[in-house]
């Protein structure tokens, strides 16, 4: 990757999935700390560079080509993030000319591999179900969890990564998710709280979704999102394994395999490049 620390400043990629964008720094050369305070004037959208995430490939730490550390747009730290995954991991295997690249994440593994016409296939690994694993803050059937907020009413909670709580709705296009998100988001039951889904099932192998972000907001897409969804309504019984997911910002393929492991197809792209002043990482 053409980044890393120069005397103006440290270089940078701006790529993004479904629209679901990113700041992405190589730190394995040239390592640094990223305060959350950096963080999220990085990711400001008047005053940074602007972004839903800011990826910071890292040097491995337990055998993978690289240790993928996430900030949110308000500088918290990310378990996982699979649009942004697929990002970086097009960007390695253009480097290194694989075709599998291992990211290492706190949520876990992630395997990236080349698929047909140019799209990515993220192998997220397993969707944890159990209530501690989500986590909740008690213990709750996590195929109908009593939250309820507006229109909003009985999740399913999975675990991808990251947490997130899927709410089956009539039309995913008349929720208000700017006025319900934050409530659900900050819900007692939700210790690290949670990342929001309302999802319409159009069929047995289409869905449609809209998200709001734990830490962002209301974003174009989000892959660990979609893998939540497919695996919750498949475990409703809505849909089959293998789904379609329309997002606000185009389609990602799922499919939550018999040996639990969700796998994510999509497209990648690259915006721009650029530097950041060296003011934004103090």
């Amino acid at each position: 990757m053409a980044t890393g620390k120069s005397s103006q400043g440290f270089a940078f990629r701006k790529m993004h999935g479904l629209g679901n964008d990113f700041v992405v720094l190589d730190a394995r050369r040239d390592s640094f700390a990223l305060t959350a305070k950096s963080a999220a004037a990085i990711a400001d959208r008047r005053r940074g560079v602007g972004c839903d995430q800011i990826m910071i490939i890292e040097p491995p730490k337990n055998g993978g080509d690289v240790f993928l550390a996430i900030r949110n747009n308000d500088g918290g730290v990310v378990e996982s993030c699979g649009n942004g995954s697929r990002c970086v991991a097009s960007v390695l295997m253009d480097e290194t000319g694989k075709d599998k690249i291992v990211l290492e994440t706190l949520g876990g593994d992630i395997i990236a591999t080349r698929a047909a016409n140019g799209l990515v296939s993220i192998d997220m690994g397993p969707a944890n179900l159990d209530w501690q694993q989500i986590p909740l803050a008690e213990d709750i059937d996590t195929l109908h969890v009593p939250v309820k907020v507006g229109p909003l009413h009985e999740a399913v909670v999975v675990n991808v990564g990251n947490p997130h709580a899927v709410f089956f709705v009539e039309d995913a296009e008349t929720i208000d998710l700017m006025k319900h998100g934050p409530r659900v988001e900050h819900h007692a039951l939700f210790p690290k709280r949670t990342n929001v889904e309302a999802v319409q099932v159009l069929n047995r192998g289409h869905i449609r979704m809209r998200v709001w972000e734990r830490g962002v907001g209301i974003t174009q897409a989000c892959g660990t999102g979609a893998c939540a969804a497919a695996v919750a309504a498949a475990r409703r019984g809505l849909t089959d394994r293998k789904v379609t997911v329309t997002l606000d910002g185009g389609d990602l393929g799922i499919e939550w395999r018999a040996d639990n492991h969700v796998i994510m197809t999509g497209p990648v792209a690259e915006s721009f490049v650029g530097t950041l002043d060296r003011s934004l990482l103090s």
